[in-house]
């Protein structure tokens, strides 16, 4: 019986030519193939201890998936623009560390529609597509605008967000219950439309579907979710992933990214 063991980080996936997405889970210096165990019977067992993503110091608490509560309020990847980038202020200098800034909001951003249960805003560095569309388990997505930061980007979801919604649907995204047939070219266009005369000249040429399919044999009817925080062992047989989910065959859910530096092992 394989046995790996290290501290969680959210799982890595990486998409064919048809769309279809392969997980990896990487623990310590181990990297488990995750879509090639759906089907079998895995068991965690988390140890007690969580290590900060940021520090590495132990922690008693997780903040913000994954950091302790000294890197929530200094580290530069918990920074508030990361889920507000509205409140982005990199472009006029102020960060909380500069070559992070540079590299992580200082970027060309694009603003996206995804279908994650319902039609979603959105923003995303130029690098991380598909990576991000992936994380929420998307099943298909558009770009509406791309912007030379952050803080652009931000204003123009924040625009938008009166009339999509910027949340995803945890649960419909889980329970494989999104409707595949939505339009995105039609909601694009609406944006488009909805967008003030200075936000028009970010609008992208690029009006691509981008279609993602993923490794799932059987989805949950009424998912509920499972954390180490209430049980520190767990085990179900794999019937599936999607966004950063473990989906069992019991009706559990696992929220990988949920757990950040939880430190477990896992056994199949």
């Amino acid at each position: 019986m394989p046995v790996f063991e290290g501290n969680l980080s959210k799982m890595r996936g990486t998409v064919s030519a048809d769309g279809s997405v392969t997980y990896v889970l990487k623990l310590s210096a181990d990297e488990v193939p995750m879509s090639d165990l759906i089907g079998q019977k895995l068991n965690f067992e988390f140890s007690g201890q969580i290590n900060c993503i940021s520090c590495g110091k132990t922690t008693r608490k997780s903040f913000a998936q994954g950091f302790c509560f000294n890197c929530m309020q200094t580290a530069p990847e918990a920074s508030e623009c990361v889920l507000r980038p509205a409140l982005c202020k990199a472009h006029v200098g102020v960060s909380r560390d500069a070559d992070w800034a540079q590299m992580h909001c200082l970027q060309p951003h694009y603003v996206y529609l995804a279908n994650t249960g319902e039609i979603k805003v959105g923003v995303t560095r130029q690098s991380q597509i598909p990576v991000r569309w992936i994380d929420q388990g998307a099943s298909a997505a558009i770009k509406i605008c791309k912007t030379p930061n952050r803080h652009m980007a931000g204003l123009v979801e924040m625009h938008l967000s009166k009339h999509f919604t910027d949340k995803t649907l945890w649960k419909k995204m889980v329970s494989g219950t999104v409707d595949e047939a939505l339009d995105l070219l039609k909601f694009r266009k609406e944006a488009i439309e909805l967008l003030s005369s200075g936000m028009q000249q970010f609008v992208d040429e690029d009006d691509s579907i981008y279609s993602l399919k993923y490794p799932v044999q059987k989805y949950p009817i009424k998912p509920v979710t499972v954390t180490f925080d209430k049980e520190r062992s767990f085990s179900g047989t794999l019937s599936g992933i999607r966004g950063q989910y473990l989906l069992f065959e019991d009706e559990q859910v696992l929220n990988i990214r949920r757990h950040n530096g939880y430190r477990v092992s896992l056994s199949y």
